[in-house]
């Protein structure tokens, strides 16, 4: 029997395909479960309200800013961040309820393996096989306030890897991962910019070339197949695509400062 109790939230938007089989998941399971929308226009929320103890409707600050928003809203003290196309397994619930049982527990960052599906397949290696920290004690948490890869910021990391697994559907079409890859390629460049980063477009196509072959043969893309190439030359156009658009922002704030 688990002896901690577990708050549970999921950003969505405009996720009525997915967010059902993510939320049947932990209904039930977790303590307290919430939703956190930024204004869907499909059937995401009345679906969302079958499950969740708290759907939350709001504007769209980033996904920095958002988690942090949920975060507040947690009432545990062990949190479980996970994403509208993400399911847990019955073996990850069965694992997480015994590790939240040990007496002696000292982990504040719980990671799981990550089966992500590209394309009715499981990719076993690269960037989307690496194991993802989902499960965290709340004391001193927070988010990174940017617009995408908003990593989680703990006072100290002590870190559990479990064995089971989640499964991770991130993509509905190669349509939709380009997309996704761009939309979050420029966010990414915002972000930067707003820093003070700089980028040109030479560093732009070295960085293509750089996270293909990372992907591709560090990291043994190459053993999943043509959707482990497909991978590697969607991250090298992501990482591209980030570094460019930094590239004609920072082209853009020179040319307005000469104006």
């Amino acid at each position: 029997m688990r002896s901690r109790k577990i708050s549970c939230f999921v950003i969505s938007c405009n996720e009525e395909d997915r967010i059902e089989a993510c939320l049947q998941s932990l209904a039930g399971w977790v303590d307290q479960l919430i939703v956190v929308d930024s204004g869907s226009k499909d059937r995401t929320v009345e679906i969302a309200e079958k499950y969740a103890d708290k759907v939350y409707q709001t504007d769209w600050p980033g996904f920095g800013p958002q988690r942090n928003r949920a975060l507040a809203w947690c009432e545990h003290d062990w949190v479980l961040s996970i994403d509208a196309d993400e399911v847990l397994t019955p073996e990850l619930k069965v694992e997480i309820d015994q590790v939240l049982a040990e007496p002696d527990l000292d982990a504040n960052f719980i990671k799981m393996p990550w089966h992500t599906y590209f394309f009715g397949k499981l990719l076993k290696h690269g960037r989307y096989s690496t194991p993802q920290g989902k499960l965290f004690l709340k004391t001193g948490a927070s988010f990174k306030d940017r617009q995408v890869h908003e990593t989680l910021l703990l006072p100290y990391e002590k870190v559990r890897v479990l064995k089971s697994a989640i499964i991770h559907h991130s993509w509905r079409s190669y349509q939709h991962c380009q997309e996704k890859h761009v939309k979050y390629a420029c966010l990414g460049a915002e972000d930067k910019f707003a820093r003070g980063k700089k980028a040109s477009l030479g560093f732009a196509i070295v960085r293509f070339f750089t996270d293909f072959i990372q992907q591709y043969v560090l990291r043994l893309g190459f053993l999943d197949g043509w959707r482990g190439l497909l991978m590697a030359i969607v991250l090298g156009q992501y990482a591209f695509h980030k570094y460019a658009a930094l590239a004609t922002m920072v082209a853009d704030a020179k040319a307005k400062a000469k104006s």
